[in-house]
């Protein structure tokens, strides 16, 4: 919002394919076919998705994330596409920049992936069959995943690995024991009027299939495998065919909240921009108007961004509560079944997060004791 000359930016796009689209693969709206009408993306698939992208500039950056309380999410995601070169007198001169959830790439509850059907490349053999996205079974409609299209090898995502292929990930990571209790708290009354959200779904913290994507990443080479303000490599990580070292960045964000000049510099020396103290800033009516904007398509999950005007420091770095002290107050707040679903989420997630944050960018002794 505040790089308008240099960036076009996306907010949580393939939220609408996951969750309202014929190629749809959250339960959360499948009975209910008017919400689905009624938000408008009821067509949305994963090839419309990816084709607003298309001829938006020579890089795309597509960010599942968490960085502030009221944000609904668990992982950010940097997508970097280069067009071929007799496209790029087409494109705009930006960068694209998505920011979304990795896990509306990913079937839920580890459930086995397909290719998108939107995306299925592969002809199918005379006599054969093939679902349409819509998910019609011999005149009886059925929900649309599991989809009746091939998988491919390792691949934990619905899309292809050639079209992974084109993107730059990095990572933004969240304690659960802070983005639990956010997102529970949308799902509740009263919040849950204004989100839409009425029942809490624990497939939706988004760490299992973040560290599947991750590792299939790494494995894949295309991160990797310099990691990003630790000046080592992972010896682990092959380049299968990745000509261009693409730096493993994961970002966690208590570290952004408590030292966001230097973690946002990090960022951007990892990803090849140029540091603006400016990117911290969005206080003109214009950049106002454009976040309520771009937030507005998910309501009551964003209201601490939307009302806020600059990224600073947080007073006081934040100190950890003991397990005993926040269970208590998630017993205040959430009541004894509230708190004993958090706890549940929080300590099924754990392992994933404590995996993921060993490759986060490491800030100078000098920033962290400031």
């Amino acid at each position: 919002m505040t790089r308008n000359h240099e960036l076009t930016c996306y907010h949580e796009p393939f939220g609408d394919a996951f969750y309202y689209g014929p190629e749809r693969l959250s339960s959360r709206y499948e009975y209910d076919s008017k919400a689905r009408e009624d938000c408008g993306f009821s067509q949305s698939t994963y090839q419309k998705i990816l084709d607003q992208f298309d001829g938006g500039g020579p890089e795309v950056r597509f960010t599942p994330s968490t960085a502030a309380p009221s944000i609904i999410s668990f992982s950010k995601d940097f997508f970097r596409f280069p067009p071929p070169v007799e496209d790029l007198s087409k494109a705009s001169g930006k960068r694209v920049f998505v920011k979304d959830m990795i896990y509306y790439l990913v079937p839920p509850d580890g459930n086995p992936p397909s290719i998108a059907p939107s995306l299925q490349r592969k002809k199918r053999g005379v006599g054969t069959s093939s679902a349409g996205v819509n998910g019609t079974t011999n005149g009886t409609i059925k929900a649309p995943y599991p989809y009746d299209t091939d998988a491919e090898p390792n691949n934990p995502t619905v899309i292809p690995r050639e079209v992974l292929g084109k993107f730059h990930f990095t990572f933004l990571i969240r304690h659960p024991r802070s983005s639990i209790p956010s997102f529970y708290r949308c799902t509740i009354p009263p919040l849950d009027e204004v989100t839409g959200f009425y029942d809490f779904m624990p497939s939706e913290a988004g760490y299992a299939e973040l560290r599947r994507v991750f590792d299939y990443l790494l494995s894949q080479g295309q991160v990797g495998p310099k990691i990003a303000g630790q000046g080592k490599s992972d010896s682990h990580m092959l380049n299968n065919g990745f000509t261009q070292e693409v730096e493993v960045c994961v970002i966690d964000a208590d570290d952004l909240l408590d030292n966001p000049t230097e973690t946002v510099e990090a960022f951007c020396t990892s990803v090849g921009m140029d540091y603006d103290p400016k990117m911290l800033k969005w206080d003109t009516e214009e950049e106002q108007q454009q976040a309520k904007h771009a937030f507005e398509k998910w309501p009551g999950f964003h209201d601490d961004v939307m009302n806020s005007k600059e990224l600073k420091p947080r007073e006081h770095n934040k100190k950890a509560k003991s397990v005993k002290d926040e269970n208590l107050e998630w017993v205040e707040k959430y009541g004894e079944e509230g708190a004993k679903i958090i706890q549940k989420t929080v300590e099924a997630n754990m392992e994933d997060y404590e995996y993921l944050k060993q490759y986060a960018i490491k800030l100078s002794s000098r920033v962290l004791s400031a």
